[in-house]
C-alpha cells in the first residue's frame, strides 16, 4: 500500500509521525475488510478553508468538513504489478482539532478514526442507510481497537 501525503498547511505538525499514523491506518482498514493492499490511496492534510473550498466545489456544501471522500473510478487501467488508485481523502486540520476537543478525544485518536472512516467509504462502505451503518460502524471499532484506539461511539 501506498500512501500519497501532501500536507499543505503547518498546523498539521502538531502530529507527531503523520505519515506512520496514516499508513497504519490506511493498511488496518485494507486488512479488516480483506481488500487487495497493492493501492494507492492519496492524503491531503489541508487548512480548513482549502478543505471547505473543496467541500463546496464538489459536493455544493459550504463548510469544512472533517474529512472527505473520493473514490477512485474503478474502470482505470492499471499497469500489472502496479499499485490500483484507491481514491483521495482530504482532511481539514481545524475541523479535526476541534472536534477532538470538544470530544474530550486524543487529537491522534480522532484523526486514525477518520482515516479508517474515510478509507472504509474508498472501499465501498457507507453510513446512509441504517443497516449500512451500524456494519460500517461495527468495522470501525474493530480496527480501531487492532490499532490501540478506544470506541469512538462509546467514548
Amino acid at each position: 500500500m501506498i500512501a500519497a501525503i501532501d500536507i499543505t498547511d503547518d498546523a498539521w505538525a502538531r502530529v507527531t509521525d503523520l505519515e506512520r499514523l496514516t499508513e497504519r491506518a490506511i493498511g488496518a482498514a485494507l486488512e479488516h475488510a480483506g481488500a487487495d493492499d497493492n493501492v494507492e490511496v492519496s492524503v491531503l492534510f489541508a487548512s480548513d478553508a482549502e478543505a471547505g473550498r473543496l467541500n463546496a466545489e464538489w459536493r455544493g456544501k459550504n463548510y469544512a468538513p472533517n474529512i472527505l471522500s473520493f473514490p477512485a473510478p474503478q474502470t482505470q487501467n492499471v499497469p500489472e504489478g502496479e499499485p490500483r488508485p484507491l481514491g483521495d481523502l482530504i482532511l481539514a486540520v481545524g475541523t479535526v482539532a476541534r472536534e477532538a476537543e470538544e470530544q474530550g478525544k486524543p487529537l491522534t485518536s480522532h484523526l486514525t478514526h477518520l482515516i479508517v472512516h474515510g478509507t472504509l467509504h474508498l472501499l465501498g462502505f457507507d453510513h446512509i442507510e441504517e443497516r449500512d451503518a451500524r456494519r460500517m460502524e461495527r468495522a470501525e471499532i474493530a480496527i480501531l481497537a487492532g490499532l490501540g484506539v478506544k470506541d469512538p461511539y462509546n467514548a
